[in-house]
């Protein structure tokens, strides 16, 4: 449950209540100040803004449906056609509709997308895109000069205070009305609360829930564990989708082998060198990220090994066109463009999260949500590559304009200097430390790209007794995360999308609608599966 101001003693009370607090610096948080501007806004990072948001990793770039080539109406459908049935049709209008204006807005900000020599917006294909409609920077970078361009505009604007290195911990409130965030000093013991007229929840994705992931170390399922503990209802918990090309290089996180790389004609294949893709879908390396992920999957399983060969298809323009990964392999020892890269499954995103509306509303009175940690139903079973950007700027401007539309004309945005001294050292417990080990682990081990009921019911039972040596509510909250995930996918007993059983391979058609679930539930499905471990 939320907790009230009064019964959290240790908390230091700000001498305001803020208009708007934002639990959460990637592009939806930054974004939704932006558009809140000039109305004072507190943003709340756990990391130095920019640096701990997955936004900033994203490589392919913005899906929108802009060029003359190109229009909403194919954007929409497929989008559609990727999310497996159960998307929500007039969500995915709206958010298609609206991709262009929004990609404006970022240009507006400084963000230096790809022209052509007549100054034309330059455009990729991607992954089950029917038309080129993915707009980039240099190649690999859109995510990274998005946010460098929204954090340098953020800097400008006076209405906006930054909170940085803060991990949320409790949403305050009173029965459904959430009235605030408590975060916690990241290092330390100190906690300030931020009593708040509206909350917005931006905090991202579950990424380091997993051992192999491609995502920030800041993505580990909090937010979604923090409204959920308050009563929110989840949605689509159990999709969770695995980029198919991350570098198999031993890092953490896995570097990002964008999906580009195949868009410009990369191909994979297993050590004996044989184009795998041929023998398991009709678009090959272009097939949905689901089936390219259980294809390379199986192919490590077996003993073959999987591999990107880049060499014909970009060879020596590697360098220059897409210099990321360029350097993440030659970290590794590995020159793309003449080595084969070694590649492997990683979660990447989560499809499900917070119930939310169309305007970002959640199911509890004064919280909305946005990005990653949302889940709005736009992206159904299986996220449309590059559609997770659109979706944050769309969702945050909904937010902006929701918040606006209720609150009364906003007053001066005027901040006192804040006591930001850091709080007392803790050892770190080596108990929670292991623990977190085996969350990770089982994650990846049985929650991830093949499930099946015996597996998900050992996750449940190894997160709950590991839940028990852990004291940090940031380190509950990781726990939490864990057991909704692995709850919804035990729930739902077909293949679809993101989520594929062993055990019910096929899609039942009498399942082709959203999942919900609340705490109370995941919380008795542990139970009953450490009854039976």
């Amino acid at each position: 449950m939320a907790v009230s101001v009064a019964d959290f003693a240790p908390a230091h009370l700000g001498k305001d209540v803020d208009d708007v607090v934002i639990l959460g610096g990637g592009l939806a948080g930054l974004f939704c100040a932006l558009k809140l501007s000039p109305r004072p806004v507190t943003v709340i990072t756990n990391a130095p803004i920019g640096q701990g948001a997955s936004s900033a990793w994203a490589q392919g770039g913005i899906a929108a449906a802009i060029s003359e080539q190109d229009s909403v109406e194919k954007h929409r459908d497929d989008t559609l056609a990727a999310g497996c049935g159960i998307c929500e049709q007039k969500i995915v209008d709206q958010m298609t509709r609206e991709g262009s204006q929004r990609v404006h807005d970022l240009l507006s900000y400084g963000v230096p997308f790809d022209h052509d020599l007549e100054g034309r917006l330059k455009f990729s294909r991607e992954a089950a895109h029917s038309q080129s409609r993915v707009v980039r920077v240099r190649g690999d970078m859109a995510g990274k000069a998005i946010m460098d361009a929204l954090i340098g505009a953020v800097r400008k604007t006076p209405s906006i205070r930054i909170l940085e290195d803060y991990i949320g911990e409790t949403f305050l409130g009173e029965g459904r009305y959430v009235t605030g965030v408590l975060a916690r000093r990241r290092g330390g013991i100190e906690r300030l609360a931020f009593p708040a007229r509206a909350v917005v929840l931006a905090s991202g994705g579950i990424g380091h829930l997993f051992a192999m992931t491609t995502n920030p170390h800041e993505a580990n399922g909090h937010g979604l564990a923090m409204a959920a503990r308050a009563g929110a209802v989840i949605a689509d918990a159990e999709f969770v989708q695995f980029h198919p090309t991350a570098l198999d290089v031993g890092r953490d996180p896995a570097p990002l082998a964008t999906e580009a790389l195949r868009g410009e004609g990369a191909t994979l294949v297993n050590r004996a060198g044989e184009r795998f893709m041929a023998r398991v879908h009709p678009d090959l390396e272009l097939a949905p990220r689901d089936v390219v992920a259980r294809a390379i999957f199986r192919e490590i399983a077996a003993g073959r090994g999987a591999f990107l060969d880049c060499r014909e298809a970009v060879g020596a323009r590697f360098k220059d066109d897409f210099p990321t990964v360029y350097a993440a392999a030659s970290a590794a020892g590995i020159d793309p463009a003449t080595d084969l890269i070694p590649v492997a499954p990683a979660e990447h995103y989560h499809m499900g999260g917070v119930l939310t509306d169309a305007n970002g509303r959640t199911s509890l009175d004064g919280l909305w949500a946005a990005g990653e940690v949302a889940s709005t139903g736009a992206h159904g079973a299986n996220r449309l590559a590059s559609n997770s950007l659109l979706e944050a700027v769309v969702f945050a401007a909904r937010i902006a304009e929701d918040i606006q539309g209720l609150m009364p004309t906003p007053r001066s945005a005027f901040w006192n200097e804040m006591d930001d001294e850091p709080g007392l050292p803790t050892q770190r417990n080596v108990e929670e430390r292991e623990a977190i080990t085996v969350l990770r682990e089982t994650m990846s081990r049985n929650v991830g790209v093949l499930r099946d009921a015996d597996s998900l019911k050992a996750a449940l039972a190894d997160i709950a007794r590991s839940e028990k040596v852990c004291v940090r509510q940031s380190i509950r909250n990781m726990m939490v995360a864990g057991k909704i995930i692995a709850a919804s996918a035990l729930k739902r007993q077909e293949s679809r999308g993101g989520h594929f059983r062993n055990d019910f391979p096929e899609e039942n058609p009498d399942m082709a609608k959203r999942s919900y679930t609340t705490l109370k539930e995941v919380e008795a499905i542990t139970a009953e599966a450490l009854e039976t471990a």
